[in-house]
């Protein structure tokens, strides 16, 4: 067993993942700069080494992943990313933290926390690049599980005991209405005020779960008119007059795209709070980058 893991070499991983992400061999060959032969050699050699068939070659549809590629493929990609981190850190003698990291954020949280962190964390690591993906909580948990993604920024919703999480601060919902809306007014709201109005659905899973929970707390079955997955554009319609939202983040600015002007209003009832996180596979060995990255991170939100 230890002489089969010992064949086997950093090159061949790289070629797999890459194949595993370009879903042929001719897209990986291209990317590598080399011939489709030499891919498929080092895929042949991988298998044999590892005692397993990584991929099902089909003439009509290419190439899938067999369940033990699935399986293998969170740890190649660990394991390419801590070799490259040995060859960064050799290069810098210790001196920087340096390399790729490839960041996850829910987007609603997107333009609240990034634009900061990438302003600032920059300076203390220059020589750390920041690669962002956008997408739900399941999305983002799944690439952290599979390695594709080293860390994110995410709500505390919905996530497995597989996703190991810190806490960086926690938000409230609010109301948030029209100006010349009937309930528009800077004192707390209660939901039974909003039983009978319609209602904007931020819908980017779980949120409108979760903004559903909130409501029951007055008894509120939302009668929901709009449902979109952009924060913006639930702010617009907001403040166009076509009904109320349940939000998390707060703008600075009251003005939307559309132009009229919104009206916050704090809940009076007693509604959860929501952290805000950043997240990371249980168990997984973070890279020195990722450390530093975490550090960054519950630092500035202290």
């Amino acid at each position: 067993m230890t002489a089969n893991v010992e064949r086997f070499s950093l090159r061949q991983l790289r070629y797999f993942v890459t194949v595993a992400e370009e879903g042929t061999l001719a897209a990986a060959a291209e990317r590598h700069l080399i011939s489709q032969s030499a891919v498929s050699l080092a895929i042949s050699q991988l298998e044999r080494s590892l005692g397993v068939q990584l991929f099902l070659r089909r003439r009509s549809r290419g190439i899938s992943l067999t369940d033990a590629a699935r399986r293998v493929l969170p740890e190649a990609r660990s394991l390419l990313a801590h070799a490259g981190e040995v060859q960064s850190t050799a290069q810098s003698l210790g001196r920087s933290v340096s390399g790729e990291l490839t960041l996850g954020c829910f987007p609603t949280l997107t333009p609240f926390v990034l634009p900061d962190i990438l302003r600032r964390f920059p300076v203390l690591h220059p020589d750390v690049t920041v690669r962002l993906f956008e997408g739900s909580v399941t999305e983002m948990a799944h690439r952290l599980l599979d390695g594709a993604c080293e860390m994110a920024l995410m709500y505390d919703l919905g996530i497995a005991d597989d996703i190991s999480r810190t806490v960086l601060y926690s938000v409230r919902p609010y109301v948030l209405l029209a100006a010349d809306h009937r309930l528009a007014s800077p004192e707390p709201i209660s939901l039974a005020e909003l039983r009978e109005e319609p209602m904007v659905m931020l819908d980017m899973p779980p949120s409108a779960e979760m903004f559903r929970e909130v409501l029951a707390v007055g008894g509120v079955e939302p009668d929901v008119r709009f449902v979109s997955t952009h924060f913006e554009s639930v702010r617009s319609l907001v403040a166009s007059g076509v009904g109320y939202a349940v939000l998390l983040q707060r703008p600075r600015a009251e003005f939307t795209y559309a132009g009229p002007p919104l009206v916050h209003r704090e809940i009076a009832d007693e509604v959860l709070t929501v952290d805000v996180v950043l997240a990371h596979a249980r168990g997984a060995r973070l890279t020195r980058r990722a450390q530093a990255f975490a550090a960054y991170c519950v630092e500035a939100f202290a």
